[in-house]
């Protein structure tokens, strides 16, 4: 018992000391991106100098909203809070790597070979998948949901005028989702190479999957103008298709169950002591001599 508990606060003391070396370069990240310029002045000895997190906001509210379009700060603290969280964000996508090292070299020791094998390709397939994902969030669906609120403030006479902090938390917000449904694939293959399903489980209801996707891209889109909706459902519909093109590679690469299962009923009889074959009708059995009946 006393081994056991040895055994378990070694394993937690490991984890540990995996988790502080993470969450010391999530602090150094994050110290870094508050002070990171965004042009060449890197000590700001002029005034020219600017914050690589304060450029990128900057491009971001160029890229989507028109030159009428403002941005306010309903509170004081959101112009800090603001700059705060979009470096807390980039600092987490920079320390999500070394996490996922960590954690990897922490289970290494327990995984199996095939597993190992395993774990790169699917691994470097969700984080491919997710920056492919937020990339799209970035580019498309975002300026496509601010887009379509415009034409609803000149209906209703209204200034053109957004919160800054509701503006860029549905930034990072359809960033984020977007980036996540991009790795559903990855997991789809997963479960596939697993035997949990198959694709002739989808490929058979392909029209319903395809109407079910057009009510969840009206669902999950960001806005309600069918330039939108068209974005996601377009995406879904390509990501499903890779799923299952990926799927069926992987499914004819797997080895396949030749086991089978005999009739009982016009199976030949055996003697039940040494397994040798019978004779139909026969009494005795003509390796072991026994009785048989």
């Amino acid at each position: 018992m006393a081994e056991v508990i040895a055994s378990i606060w070694g394993h937690i003391a490991e984890l540990v000391k995996r988790m502080k070396i993470v969450l010391v370069v999530f602090i150094t990240s994050t110290f870094v991106m508050l002070v990171l310029p965004g042009n060449s002045d890197l000590l700001g000895v002029t005034n020219n100098y600017q914050p690589f997190v304060s450029v990128f906001l900057r491009y971001v509210r160029e890229m989507v909203l028109p030159p009428g379009v403002k941005l306010m700060a309903l509170d004081i603290s959101d112009p800090i809070t603001l700059y705060v969280m979009a470096a807390l964000v980039f600092s987490i996508a920079i320390t999500l790597p070394f996490f996922a090292y960590e954690l990897y070299k922490f289970i290494d020791p327990a995984l199996k070979i095939h597993e190992k094998r395993m774990i790169t390709p699917f691994a470097s397939s969700v984080f491919v998948l997710f920056v492919v994902g937020a990339i799209f969030g970035f580019f498309f669906l975002f300026p496509s949901f601010i887009q379509s609120l415009f034409p609803f403030f000149s209906a209703v006479g209204a200034e053109m005028m957004f919160s800054i902090m509701d503006f860029y938390n549905m930034l990072f917000f359809t960033v984020m989702v977007s980036g996540l449904l991009f790795t559903i694939p990855a997991f789809f293959v997963l479960l596939v190479k697993f035997k949990i399903i198959k694709t002739r489980m989808f490929s058979k209801s392909r029209k319903y999957i395809y109407a079910g996707m057009v009510v969840a891209a009206m669902l999950i889109s960001p806005g309600a103008t069918p330039q939108g909706d068209l974005y996601l459902f377009v995406a879904l519909m390509a990501l499903f298709e890779i799923s299952m093109l990926v799927a069926r590679s992987v499914e004819k690469k797997m080895p396949k169950d030749t086991t089978t299962i005999s009739n009982p009923i016009f199976a030949t009889p055996q003697c039940r002591f040494c397994k040798a074959p019978l004779d139909d009708n026969s009494t005795f059995c003509r390796s072991c001599h026994r009785a048989v009946n």
